[in-house]
């Protein structure tokens, strides 16, 4: 009769053992890079946990593709090495000369070394171990860009291209232009790896587009820095001529006239000619490239002139009429007068701003002072006098014949620098400031006080005034 737990207990001991054979394996790199012409070193190196597996041989296996096995690499250690691919022939060794570190070095790499490669172990009793390391070769593409010429037209054509040849991994390529356009990218595979990168950029070009700046920029794993070029286009497109140079001065004996052809062309004109409406050039006339110089204004060069260029895509003719005059104009200059006058306008100007700014200035000044006048003095009043009339209302002053006064009764203004006043809360109707006096015919006398030409004044407490004369 089996015991159910002495049977799981087996179960769970062949799965240990498993685990155990299983903890046995081959140390190696998981990928590498490189780069043609380079080395490489493919390390390799088996772990025996128990000690009890026998190494018989070891080799290295190439898998240039899924599919294809081809041994590069032999060691055994009773037989030696042995090296069985003609195409690693003299580039593969072993780096020691033992079972238990295998490792090989590859020399003068090539783009076509690129694979998987495999350490393989012959063991007893668990059979083959193997470790696989995946060997990825890089290559730096060449680049270059140049810009094509074109002519204008009504198409967009290739203005520019850009390539990245023979990379891997393959290069991207970015165009940066400050002109209207496109651009279109290819790629094509070669034969070991690499990959080509390449780019045109497209317009439809125009006279303004010739020496404008596109960048074409690649980048890579491989690079450090991004690759930049900067190109200038190259549009070519017919001639366009201008005249310039006749100023309507042209008076007879005049010595420096002259005619100037600007042309505008890409490429620059073949030939540049100069010809006259009337026949010939006269012979006071001198052609000097685009130049046409008169040495001397007569009625000879009082004619229309021409001027025609040419280069390979075209013609242009452009003319000029001159009038010669019988005697030189005079340039009117600027007027001295209105200069004056300028100028005193701008002083003029300066001063009233600088009289506004001081008027300013002293107002403000003015205001934040203290009061420049004195306060009045009050009016004597006679002792013992009644204050009834300062408290009677003031009345519109009237001409009244009065008693006659005694000196000693009649009070006069004072005649000193400050004026008179009233204590009263409203004044006796006498005005401010009014002139008051006092005249005596014989006996009799009588108290004048000019009303009718004055018009009566209220005049409040605290307020300066001159009073006028009073008796008691």
């Amino acid at each position: 009769m089996a015991v159910p737990g002495r049977g799981w207990m087996l179960v769970a001991g062949f799965i240990l053992s498993l685990q155990g054979v299983g903890a046995q394996k081959v140390q190696v790199d998981l990928e590498l890079e490189a780069f043609p012409k380079e080395h490489v070193d493919l390390r390799c190196q088996f772990i025996d946990g128990g000690g009890k597996t026998k190494l018989t041989q070891v080799s290295w296996i190439w898998e240039p593709v899924d599919g294809q096995r081809d041994n590069i690499a032999v060691f055994h250690p009773v037989y030696g090495q042995s090296f069985p691919n003609l195409s690693f022939k003299d580039r593969v060794i072993f780096l020691n000369n033992s079972l238990n570190f295998p490792s090989i070095r590859i020399s003068n790499l090539r783009m076509s070394d690129a694979g998987r490669y495999t350490c393989e172990y012959a063991t007893y009793p668990s059979g083959n171990e193997q470790g696989t390391t995946t060997l990825i070769m890089l290559a730096e593409p060449r680049n270059s860009a140049n810009a094509l010429t074109v002519q204008t037209g009504t198409k967009p054509v290739v203005v520019a291209q850009c390539e990245a040849a023979d990379g891997k991994p393959a290069a991207s390529i970015k165009w940066l232009a400050s002109v209207g356009g496109e651009h279109s990218t290819s790629t094509t595979n070669g034969p070991d790896g690499t990959v080509t990168v390449r780019s045109q950029y497209r317009l439809v070009p125009t006279p303004s587009d010739d020496g404008r700046e596109i960048t074409c920029m690649v980048e890579q794993r491989t690079q450090d820095r991004p690759w930049v070029r900067v190109l200038k286009l190259s549009v070519e497109y017919p001639p366009s001529a201008a005249i310039e140079g006749f100023d309507h001065n042209w008076y007879v004996g005049r010595s420096d006239a002259a005619l100037v052809c600007l042309v505008n062309a890409n490429p620059p004109p073949t030939t540049i000619t100069w010809t006259s409406a009337s026949g010939p050039l006269p012979d006071t006339v001198v052609v000097d490239g685009n130049r046409l110089l008169v040495r001397k204004v007569d009625d000879a060069v009082n004619t229309t002139f021409f001027c025609e260029v040419k280069n390979k895509h075209g013609t242009d003719r452009q003319q000029i009429t001159t009038f010669v005059i019988e005697e030189r104009k005079s340039i009117p200059g600027p007027s001295s007068g209105a200069v004056i006058g300028g100028i005193l306008g701008s002083l003029a100007l300066i001063f009233i701003i600088i009289a506004t700014v001081f008027f300013l200035r002293k107002r403000q000044a003015d205001a934040g002072g203290p009061p420049k006048h004195k306060p009045p003095p009050p009016v004597k009043v006679k002792a013992g006098s009644s204050t009834e009339m300062l408290n009677k209302p003031s009345e519109p002053p009237t001409a009244t014949e009065m008693a006659p006064l005694s000196p000693e009764e009649v009070y006069y203004e004072p005649t000193g620098g400050e004026p008179i006043t009233n204590m009263d809360e409203e004044n006796s109707g006498a005005l401010n400031g009014a002139n008051t006096r006092l005249s005596h015919s014989g006996a009799d006398s009588r108290y004048d006080m000019n009303s009718a030409n004055h018009e009566a004044v209220n005049i409040g407490r605290g307020e300066s005034f001159v009073s006028p004369a009073m008796y008691v």
